[in-house]
């Protein structure tokens, strides 16, 4: 059976509001797309791909129907490192919508000193808007590229004021005029030189020039205010807000031909995009396709009667629980509604249970899925199958330095093994304990790679012994090392 590949990344929607991106993408083919990175875990693949292919049904109802379907958001429980966060990284980066984790610890009850709820929402909001922007970006590329090298242009030959000696303007408008431009005294360039110039510059081989460029001050103040939610740290842009006081500053910076592209490039970039335009369609894209994951959800399960920090878990709850039924929170950017956000929650529940959330908090995650443990099984597959595999990683690191590595499968098989046998007698850290032991057992060889180009490694199943064998067998060690 064949499937549509998903739409290339270089051709986003035209707006927030739009999901038709997602219709290529059934919720087969979504998971597909996770098994490329994340081994296992189908129940909460398939559930996590209903809920994105549910977004892109909702935008075909009218709507008056559309108003009232709202997100299923998903409780995911499972032991650290076996892909909650992997899963719903990897959903909102193929659906191109804003995402941000959160730890769910961090946030402390109103009255408490802490990050408040509504914090999540705004940073979401920051992630849309760079994601609009960058968009817009991509859009006028080649206007803002040529406005670039028109100013390019003039600073490199200006219209000539009347010459003051060597080396006077701009970029050195002497050796310009000598060199290049060959433009008398108090003379306007003719566009011959002009376009003679232009081709050099496209060429690339006045990249080494130096030229003055003017350059915006960006840095406003950052402050924190407290608020009925406790500490904020408050990005506030003065310049927007006040711009009779914060206006037009400007410093002079000199830099290469090369250099001043870019900066001017950016420039015109920035003013070729409408700012509210770009204010618009994050809110929307927030409010229709963002996606947060609460993670430690677990952390701030408890329930009244409780003392000391219970009280204040519960607390938490109670202040998560008006944004994740649907509530509109104030941002720089305007208000966003958060009634369609859908949110991930995650935890190991190790101790704490679903049931110890308060009643009205696990009404808002009515679909939950168990992740399973992984097995040895599943660490071999997850060095090897997906796209960003550990040994594909260290294979491309090495390959830079000129060191070819290859690794057997009965070296695989034996770190697998190795993880399995650590994770057992330490905590368990799931497939992250893979890393710790990959770094470990090529410590010696990236650290001596400069002086190993043109050297073909293979690590095969005693190699990883000798490494990682007694390390492991030492508990204590392993403890501090692993």
């Amino acid at each position: 059976m064949t499937t549509a590949a998903p739409p290339s990344a270089a051709s986003p929607p035209a707006g927030g509001a739009s999901l038709s991106w997602l219709e290529q993408l059934t919720p087969r083919q979504i998971v597909a797309e996770l098994d490329k990175y994340v081994v296992g875990q189908k129940a909460a693949k398939k559930a996590v791909a209903i809920a994105l292919r549910n977004r892109w049904r909702r935008q075909r109802l009218d709507a008056a129907m559309a108003d009232e379907v709202y997100p299923k958001n998903i409780l995911m429980i499972g032991p650290t490192g076996v892909g909650k966060t992997e899963i719903a990284r990897r959903l909102a980066k193929l659906a191109r919508a804003p995402f941000v984790k959160v730890e769910a610890s961090k946030f402390t009850e109103v009255g408490y000193v802490g990050r408040d709820v509504e914090s999540m929402v705004r940073d979401l909001v920051e992630v849309a808007v760079a994601m609009v922007k960058q968009e817009k970006r991509e859009s006028v590329r080649a206007r803002a590229a040529e406005r670039a090298e028109d100013r390019l242009l003039q600073l490199l030959l200006p219209t000539a004021p009347p010459y003051s000696g060597p080396g006077f303007g701009l970029g050195g408008y002497g050796a310009a005029q000598t060199e290049h431009a060959s433009v008398p005294p108090g003379a306007e360039p003719s566009s011959e030189t002009r376009e003679k110039l232009r081709e050099q510059l496209r060429s690339g081989r006045l990249d080494a020039r130096q030229v003055e460029v003017e350059v915006e001050e960006q840095s406003f103040p950052s402050f924190e205010m407290v608020t009925p939610q406790g500490i904020e740290e408050v990005g506030v842009n003065l310049k927007d807000m006040m711009p009779g006081l914060f206006g037009g500053r400007s410093r002079k910076r000199r830099v290469t031909v090369a250099e001043a592209r870019e900066i001017l490039e950016q420039q015109e970039s920035d003013r070729l995009i409408d700012r509210h335009q770009v204010a618009q369609e994050a809110r929307e894209r927030v409010e229709q396709a963002g996606i947060i994951f609460l993670d430690e959800i677990d952390k701030v399960a408890g329930r009244e009667g409780g003392r000391g920090p219970d009280v204040s878990r519960e607390g938490v709850q109670r202040d998560l629980l008006p944004v994740v039924e649907g509530t509109t929170v104030t941002t720089k950017y305007g208000p966003v509604k958060t009634d369609h956000v859908l949110f991930f929650a995650a935890g190991a529940f190790h101790v704490a249970k679903p049931s110890d959330l308060i009643p009205e908090l696990q009404g808002r995650f009515p679909i939950r899925v168990e992740l399973e443990p992984l097995g040895k099984d599943d660490f071999v597959r997850i060095l090897t199958e997906p796209q960003n595999a550990l040994t594909k990683q260290y294979q491309a690191l090495l390959a830079t330095e000129g060191v070819g590595l290859d690794f057997t499968a009965d070296a695989v098989d034996e770190i697998a093994r190795l993880a399995v046998e650590v994770n057992s007698r330490t905590e368990n850290i799931g497939a992250r304990r893979l890393s710790t032991l990959m770094e470990k057992l090529l410590e010696e060889v990236s650290f001596e790679a400069p002086h190993m180009d043109g050297v073909q490694l293979t690590v095969d199943g005693a190699y990883v012994r000798r490494a990682l064998q007694d390390i492991v067998e030492d508990q204590d060690l392993s403890r501090y090392v692993l």
